[in-house]
């Protein structure tokens, strides 16, 4: 599954300046969170270690992180992707699929075997140690609940192992973390930063895991890793508990509107998150390139022909927009 947001790609195809595309191929929030003043050290002196610290200190509380898990911080969940396959056990990796490309592709890098399940039930081959999840899944929002995960992790402890559970969406969908239910598991928790807060280009994500694990991780990345703006910026926005609270009313509430666009244009919506929807169409590059000509962006896969994801266009000025250019796209124009 290849990453969303290439503008590149849309403008490649049916031309014009960013400016003029409307881009619904993320499932990054719209609405991002209001930038700090930032007192200008922030800017000009290295990251320190009490800044570093506080970050952490409200990320394990806002993610209910377990004191007996580590808890550590990254230029966001790509860099910890990379680092994932030198720090944890030896063996095959299984990722549960269709998902987010990077995994696989990461443990492959790395030369790991992979193989690609359908289900994290699946009867796994005696040489996979490490089991990954999407949950909620990406792009179809699958949801495994804790006592199946900590089933799971229990499976890998045995093989010696470890659970891989990259939650980068849960944030809009509150109960549904697996890491207040951890106690004693092998799991490593993969939370984005980004995509609920908005703030993207901001580049933080964390990890909690067993000690063992997360310190070395820690140790690898080094010194500096998280700018101090990340810092400032993360430690603020993870303690707004007020904004958390509107801005997952806001995006239940516009994930349904865009929802019942999608019916009102024939189009099946049968998954998604509160930051995008899965909608089935019968030839979704074909609907993607009808939108690409109004400027409009969207994904679809190559492993699924009629599926489309469309994020949450933002506004009503977006969300007419995409109205009209689906009903022109619908009637062929």
């Amino acid at each position: 599954m290849k990453h969303g947001g290439d503008l590149g790609a849309a403008i490649a195809q049916a031309g014009g300046l960013a400016e003029d595309w409307l881009d619904l191929s993320t499932g990054i929030n719209p609405h991002a969170y209001p930038l700090p003043t930032l007192p200008a050290h922030v800017w000009t002196a290295l990251p320190g270690q009490d800044a570093l610290d506080r970050l952490l200190a409200t990320a394990r509380a806002t993610y209910q992180v377990p004191d007996h898990l580590a808890l550590a911080a990254a230029p966001g969940t790509q860099a910890i992707l990379a680092w994932l396959p030198h720090v944890l056990p030896t063996g095959d990796v299984a990722v549960v699929g269709p998902t987010y490309g990077s995994h696989a592709d990461t443990w492959r890098r790395a030369g790991r075997q992979v193989t690609e399940i359908r289900t994290p039930f699946a009867d796994l081959d005696p040489a996979v140690r490490i089991l990954v999840i999407v949950n909620p899944n990406n792009p179809d929002g699958r949801l495994v609940d804790a006592t199946s995960l900590r089933h799971l992790a229990g499976e890998m402890q045995r093989r010696g192992g470890r659970l891989v559970i990259d939650e980068a969406f849960t944030d809009s969908f509150p109960g549904t973390s697996v890491l207040p239910h951890l106690e004693g598991m092998p799991a490593l928790v993969l939370r984005s930063f980004g995509k609920f807060y908005g703030l993207a280009g901001l580049r933080l994500g964390f990890v909690a895991g067993p000690p063992e694990d997360i310190d070395r991780l820690a140790a690898d990345l080094e010194s500096w890793a998280v700018s101090g703006p990340a810092l400032a910026i993360g430690t603020a926005a993870l303690a707004d508990t007020h904004w958390q609270d509107g801005m997952r009313a806001r995006l239940a509430d516009e994930a349904a509107d865009l929802t019942m666009l999608m019916h009102k244009h024939g189009l099946s919506v049968f998954g998604g998150t509160p930051l995008f929807v899965l909608a089935g169409t019968r030839d979704a590059a074909a609907l993607q390139g009808a939108l690409a000509r109004q400027r409009i962006w969207t994904r679809v896969f190559d492993y699924a022909p009629t599926w489309m994801r469309i994020g949450l266009p933002g506004d009503k000025p977006a969300f007419d927009r995409l109205d009209a250019a689906l009903a022109r796209a619908m009637a062929g124009d």
